[in-house]
C-alpha cells in the first residue's frame, strides 16, 4: 500500500463518517455549556478523537489477533452504545426538567461522563478495523490518526454551534442535550440492529 490521495481521501472520509456521533454530542455539550472556554473545547474534542483514534486502531489490532473473538463481542456494540448514551442522556434530561423552572446554569459534563461519550461516539469504530484489516501497521495507524484529526475538527465545529445555540435556548439547553444524546443512542442501536 502506497502513501497516495486516495489513502489520505479514503482516511479522511472514514473520519468524516466515523466523527458524525461525536459531532453530535459535541453539539449537545455545547448546547449544554453555553459559556464553554477554548481550552475546555479543545478537550472536549480531544477526548472524542483520541477514542476515534483507539477504536479503529483496536479493531485492527482485533481482526489482525483475534478475529474470531471480536466478531462475538460486535453484536453487543449497538447494546453497548444505547446504555451509555441512554443513561448520559437520560441524566441530562432530567436534570434539565428538574431546573427547567430555575435560572440556575446547568452543570459541565463532568470529566466520567466525557470518557462514557466518547466511548459511546466511538465504539462502532471498533468495526473500521475490519475496513483497514488489510493495512501494514504503520498504514493503519496513520488512517487512525487522520480519522482522529478530522474527529477534532468536526467536534470542535459541533461545540461552537452547541455554544451559539445555547446561549439563545438558555434553560432548555439541557433538555434538547439530553434528548440529542438519547436520540443517537438509539439511532446507534436500530443501525446496529439491522
Amino acid at each position: 500500500m502506497g502513501w497516495n490521495f486516495m489513502f489520505f481521501f479514503n482516511s479522511a472520509l472514514l473520519g468524516v463518517g466515523l466523527a458524525m456521533d461525536a459531532f453530535s454530542v459535541s453539539l449537545a455539550n455545547g448546547l449544554n455549556e453555553p459559556t464553554m472556554k477554548q481550552p475546555r473545547m479543545c478537550g472536549i474534542a480531544g477526548v472524542f478523537s483520541f477514542f476515534q483514534f483507539a477504536m479503529p486502531m483496536i479493531g485492527w489490532v482485533c481482526v489482525s489477533a483475534i478475529a474470531q473473538h471480536f466478531c462475538a463481542f460486535e453484536k453487543c456494540i449497538p447494546w453497548i452504545a444505547l446504555a451509555l448514551l441512554g443513561y448520559i442522556g437520560g441524566k441530562m434530561l432530567a436534570e434539565g426538567i428538574k431546573n427547567s423552572g430555575s435560572d440556575a446554569e446547568t452543570p459541565a459534563v463532568g470529566f466520567g461522563a466525557l470518557l462514557m461519550q466518547g466511548v459511546a461516539t466511538s465504539i462502532d469504530a471498533l468495526s473500521v478495523g475490519f475496513t483497514i484489516s488489510d493495512h501494514d501497521p504503520i498504514h493503519a495507524l496513520v488512517a487512525c490518526l487522520v480519522i482522529a484529526v478530522v474527529t477534532f475538527f468536526i467536534c470542535m465545529g459541533g461545540l461552537f454551534l452547541g455554544k451559539k445555540f445555547g446561549t439563545k435556548l438558555a434553560g432548555k439547553a439541557s433538555i434538547l442535550g439530553g434528548a440529542i444524546l438519547v436520540f443517537i443512542g438509539l439511532e446507534i442501536f436500530i443501525t446496529g440492529l439491522l
